[in-house]
């Protein structure tokens, strides 16, 4: 569906400035959205708000549809009574540019147990049954994550299908088993759930209020070590006796990779899926729903054709292209909850099938302006070739900051941009790019925050070549500040995607 023109920024909640070492949803969260909403924004954009395993990448989580523990507000629980200041006077002096996960969740941790435990014993009867209500309503995705992550624990962290056989397959009498042995450890990881989901809810409920979207993403492929694929091993193309992924996601070679990308997430099994009327992806999409306004469809282009690779290979190379029924996906889920608030991540190999797909659903798709100028005057990405029902970004988390990628970029690029700006302003090459982004005729501009800061190539979020190292980065407060929100309310008011003032009423005659 096309949306109105407006303008966000993109930000992932753990880049927070804390004194708990990881952006949360407490104080400084709300303190963005005022940011938000004092320099005329409308969208926040944020990155899968999923619990993240090895490697700290939301894109790899635990669950498509539970929320990430570590993003719970200590202080916030403190308001509620469930930790006092004495817990914290032990915290060590984490960095304050970048989230150390190690140390993190060494000391958070505790934090989240010794909640629960007060949780537990001293709960209120009205928090009692908020807790109660939300374990019933959310039951559909809940009690799988909680009994998975309870028997993950157990199992020292082991990927399910390395458990016991009888586990690993869901065997009933084991399955009973082990929820009548784990009952403690249950509760804790559904509080955990709770207490994000409340803590978020909150922060929407205000951003909400405050006229701010939020735009969550939801990556195409799950993890083969989830919830998700354990308690729904039908849905996805495994190995019957080993549990192990049988055809794997990816992409083929291409300019930027000579092998290809092997992601290893399993691809699904689509004639199952159809066959239960796409159940499982019609709650995936109920639950994002619960937690953002706007979806944003990672790898969009595999509800067209996807690329599958067999199991054992280790480039994507020997891969095929095999087609997916992303129209009668769309079509039911559609029918189910009503008018899709969809944008389409449609970078790549993009193909006029994938693009009749996308625009049958009046699903915007993407522009980055870093990918504009390192070509011909055909290059989609060049502002003049842009259609109004996309989102255009300077770049995205993927792509390194846009003064790193001034910095880095060839003499032809270089040149090229240049030309078509005329020169550089005073304000520098990424509030160039913003300007560019934000005068186009793209009813949406989204722009990472490291942009709007005017930072390099050391608060990049992600390096998709690297396996470590990445989706750390964090603000400190001091520097969002009153110059940089003006300039940006200034141009925003300029270019046309400013909030629509609310109408003032009308008095009546002699009042």
């Amino acid at each position: 569906m096309p949306f109105p023109r407006a303008s966000g920024i993109l930000l992932h909640p753990t880049s927070f400035p804390s004194r708990f070492g990881i952006g949360d949803l407490g104080t400084n969260a709300y303190q963005f959205i005022d940011f938000l909403k004092e320099s005329y924004q409308q969208y926040w954009q944020v990155l899968p708000l999923g619990p993240t395993g090895f490697g700290n990448s939301p894109y790899m989580c635990y669950s498509a549809m539970a929320g990430n523990p570590l993003l719970i507000s200590p202080e916030i629980l403190q308001d509620e009574g469930l930790l006092t200041e004495a817990d914290f006077v032990n915290l060590p002096p984490f960095p304050e540019d970048k989230v150390d996960y190690e140390l993190v969740i060494d000391k958070k941790i505790p934090l989240l147990q010794k909640a629960c435990t007060n949780f537990k014993n001293n709960a209120t009867p009205k928090q009692r049954q908020g807790f109660a209500d939300f374990c019933q309503s959310k039951a559909y995705w809940l009690d799988d994550y909680a009994l998975f992550m309870t028997l993950k624990d157990n199992q020292q962290g082991a990927s399910w299908h390395q458990w016991e056989p009888e586990l690993a397959q869901r065997q009933p009498q084991a399955i009973e088993a082990a929820k009548l042995q784990l009952v403690g450890e249950l509760f804790y990881h559904k509080f955990l759930q709770y207490e994000f989901f409340r803590q978020w809810s909150e922060l929407k409920k205000y951003a909400n209020k405050c006229r701010i979207d939020i735009i969550g993403d939801i990556p195409i492929y799950v993890a083969h070590d989830s919830a998700d694929v354990w308690a729904n091993p039908d849905i996805f193309c495994l190995d019957k006796e080993t549990g192990e992924v049988s055809l794997m996601a990816g992409v083929p070679p291409d300019y930027f990779s000579a092998t290809g990308q092997l992601w290893g997430n399993p691809v699904y099994n689509w004639e199952e899926l159809q066959k239960q009327d796409f159940h499982w992806w019609i709650q995936r999409f109920e639950a994002m729903l619960d937690y953002v306004d706007i979806i944003r469809i990672d790898h969009f282009r595999g509800f067209e054709a996807y690329w599958t690779v067999p199991q054992g290979e280790e480039t994507a190379i020997n891969g095929e292209w095999i087609q997916a029924p992303g129209e009668e996906l769309f079509e039911t889920i559609g029918n189910k909850l009503g008018k899709l608030p969809v944008l389409a991540e449609d970078l790549g190999i993009i193909t006029p099938e994938v693009e009749a797909l996308r625009d049958k659903f009046e699903f915007p798709g993407m522009k980055i302006l870093q990918f504009a100028f390192g070509s011909d005057p055909d290059n989609p990405f060049l502002p003049f070739n842009i259609p109004r029902n996309c989102v255009i970004y300077t770049g995205t988390h993927d792509n390194d900051t846009t003064i790193g990628w001034f910095d880095q970029a060839g003499d032809y690029e270089r040149n090229n941009l240049l030309m078509y700006l005329g020169c550089i302003s005073p304000d520098g090459i990424h509030w160039d790019l913003i300007r560019l982004a934000l005068t186009s005729i793209a009813n949406q501009t989204i722009i990472p925050l490291q942009d709007i800061l005017g930072l390099g190539t050391e608060a990049r979020m992600n390096f998709p070549s690297k396996a470590e190292g990445n989706w750390n980065w964090r603000y400190q407060v001091d520097m969002l500040t009153t110059e940089i929100r003006e300039k940006l309310q200034n141009l925003t008011q300029l270019c046309g995607r400013a909030p629509q003032r609310e109408p003032e009423p009308e008095l009546e005659m002699g009042k």
